[in-house]
C-alpha cells in the first residue's frame, strides 16, 4: 500500500480542484436561495470531472496497468 500512488497526478489535481470550487459555489448559493447559481455550481462540479478525464486522455494521468492474465 505504500507504494501506491493513486492520485497523484497533474490530472487528478486539476479535476478534483475544478470540482471542489463548484462545490464551494453551489453551496454558498444554496445558502443564498439562489437556484441558477446553484445549479450553475453543480456544472462547474460536473466540468471538473471532464477536465480531469481530457487531461488523462492527454497522458497526465496515472497510466493504467495491463489486466492480469
Amino acid at each position: 500500500m505504500a507504494g501506491n500512488n493513486h492520485g497523484h497526478t497533474p490530472a487528478a489535481w486539476t479535476g478534483v480542484i475544478i470540482a471542489f470550487i463548484g462545490f464551494c459555489v453551489s453551496g454558498a448559493f444554496m445558502v443564498m436561495a439562489e437556484p441558477l447559481g446553484f445549479w450553475a455550481g453543480l456544472v462547474v462540479v460536473l466540468l471538473g470531472g471532464v477536465v480531469g478525464l481530457v487531461m488523462r486522455t492527454m497522458g497526465l494521468g496515472q497510466p493504467r496497468k495491463p489486466a492480469h492474465s
